[in-house]
């Protein structure tokens, strides 16, 4: 094993090296922000990711989900309108069908 190599308790972890594309001002601000807070540009990226990696991906469920059930009190009228449609539905006249 090699010294980039640890046993975490959900199984064996590796570190890799990855090289990132930021651009100039933003890598500036960055190493500024490091030496500020006594950091290595590494660490305060990792604590970053780490940071950026907790939240959640996305609103729980679509926004257009929020009005579902608001109209959970109209239920027993809904019920009837659906009745009188299939009633209205089920008939059959036979002289509009020709």
């Amino acid at each position: 094993m090699s010294g980039l190599d640890w046993n975490h308790k959900y199984g064996f972890m590796v570190i890799l090296k990855t090289t990132l594309e930021i651009p100039d001002l933003l890598y500036r601000r960055l190493k500024s922000s490091a030496a500020t807070q006594g950091k290595t540009v590494k660490a305060l990226v990792n604590e970053a990711i780490v940071e950026k990696l907790r939240q959640p991906v996305g609103p729980a469920s679509p926004a257009w989900r929020k009005g579902f059930g608001q109209l959970r009190h109209l239920r027993n009228e809904t019920r009837k309108v659906e009745r009188i449609i299939d009633a209205e539905f089920s008939r059959v006249d036979p002289e509009e069908w020709k």
